[in-house]
């Protein structure tokens, strides 16, 4: 050739200086990280690196969802807020944090942040120690609680949906979570705002109204009359849950307690009131009125009726004072309720004798005394059944 390239025939092998290596390539063999525990190198290889995998995304998760590296210890936390440790300490424990000893190197950047927020709130006296405790504390729990709910119903959709089992299905999610950490972030916020908003709004209605409305039939001789808020309270309770739960597996019983309480959900959102906390086959709620408290309980009952995969509920209400506290409601207002519930036949609201006579004048609802019934912690009572009257109730979607 012209530049002085000899032409390969069809049949000539590659010269030394083209020759690919002969030597056969292999893939590296898989190995461990230096740092991999004794149990981990104890599981067959496959097993282990997975595991090691998993390892990996969840330290990689952790560094995006504290924001930042752990690089100090509790005292430089403390010290960078400019308060005690055991000051410290306290709004820690409240958050829901675990005991951290003074070695360990836990917190960022972003916890100090977080912890001069708090602080900075009570030295400008916007918030007093105790109520700062109190409000982080509800932050806390909620978000804990809020946090595992999620988590779990994650797992079982994957579970369900994807035919994996519960360990494949935790590891996967890890992997998953960084698609969600945004999305759930935004849905929080918006959530807390709007929620926030409705609870303005009902302080604002309240404060217009001088609370005239719903203070009927509480004339301060009652028990709970010390007690600050009037409120409706109600408790719906599954009929036949233990023996039911005896006789399911642990996905139709989940199943059947998920249906059970976005069903409640919704008949107390439409209704005005707030579902306080559900207790396995169980659900407390409150409102604002004994009329709206009347109304969700009555649509409690016909909506579990006409369910054919759930059973009947026993449902309850009494108007009285309470105490709120860390989202809950206690007082006898709260007791009575619950020892309603254990009286009321299935498909039916019971209710007390002063919480029907604020009702009486209303069409909307039947009044029925029942026999005078000795209560555990209140003596003699008279139960009232509550029933429908003239219009439709609570009209759900």
């Amino acid at each position: 050739m012209a530049d002085g390239r000899q032409e390969r025939g069809h049949g000539e092998r590659p010269t030394a200086a083209t020759d690919p290596d002969p030597t056969p390539k292999t893939a590296p063999l898989p190995r461990l990280s230096p740092t991999a525990g004794p149990e981990t190198r104890a599981l067959p290889m496959a097993q282990a690196l997975a595991r090691e995998a998993v390892k990996e995304s969840a330290k990689d998760l952790e560094r995006r969802l504290l924001g930042a590296e752990r690089t100090m210890r509790r005292r430089e936390v403390a010290a960078g807020a400019g308060i005690s440790l055991l000051s410290a300490r306290k709004l820690w424990r409240a958050m829901g944090f675990p005991n951290l000893g003074d070695d360990d190197v836990a917190f960022t950047q972003v916890d100090l942040d977080a912890l001069v927020t708090i602080v900075d709130k009570v030295r400008s006296e916007a918030l007093t120690e105790e109520a700062a405790i109190s409000i982080t504390r509800a932050i806390g729990q909620m978000t804990d609680r809020m946090v595992v709910w999620q988590v779990e119903a994650l797992v079982e959709d994957m579970v369900q949906n994807q035919g994996l089992s519960d360990p494949e299905a935790r590891r996967k999610l890890v992997k998953l979570l960084p698609e969600l950490i945004d999305p759930l972030e935004k849905i929080l916020l918006y959530s807390w705002r709007r929620q926030l908003n409705s609870a303005v709004h009902r302080l604002g209605v309240r404060a217009e109204t001088g609370l005239a409305s719903s203070e009927a039939g509480r004339d301060g001789s009652e028990d709970d009359a010390p007690l600050p808020l009037a409120r409706a309270v109600g408790f719906a309770d599954l009929v036949s849950y233990t023996s039911l739960s005896r006789r399911m597996n642990e996905r139709t019983l989940a199943q059947l307690v998920q249906r059970f309480e976005n069903k409640c959900a919704e008949v107390i959102s439409v209704g005005g009131g707030r579902l306080v906390k559900t207790i396995g086959d169980e659900v407390l709620f409150v409102a604002e009125t004994p009329q709206a408290g009347a109304q969700i309980s009555l649509s409690l009952a016909r909506e579990f009726a006409a369910d054919e995969l759930l059973p009947d509920t026993r449902v309850s209400l009494v108007w009285g004072r309470i105490l709120s506290r860390l989202g809950d409601i206690y007082g006898p207002t709260v007791n009575l309720a619950a020892r309603l519930t254990s009286l009321a036949e299935p498909g039916t609201v019971l209710t007390d004798s002063l919480t029907a006579a604020t009702l009486a004048d209303d069409p909307r609802f039947v009044l029925t005394p029942r026999e005078t019934t000795s209560v555990r912690g209140f003596g003699d009572i008279n139960p009232v059944l509550l029933s429908p009257g003239e219009g439709a109730g609570l009209v759900l979607d």
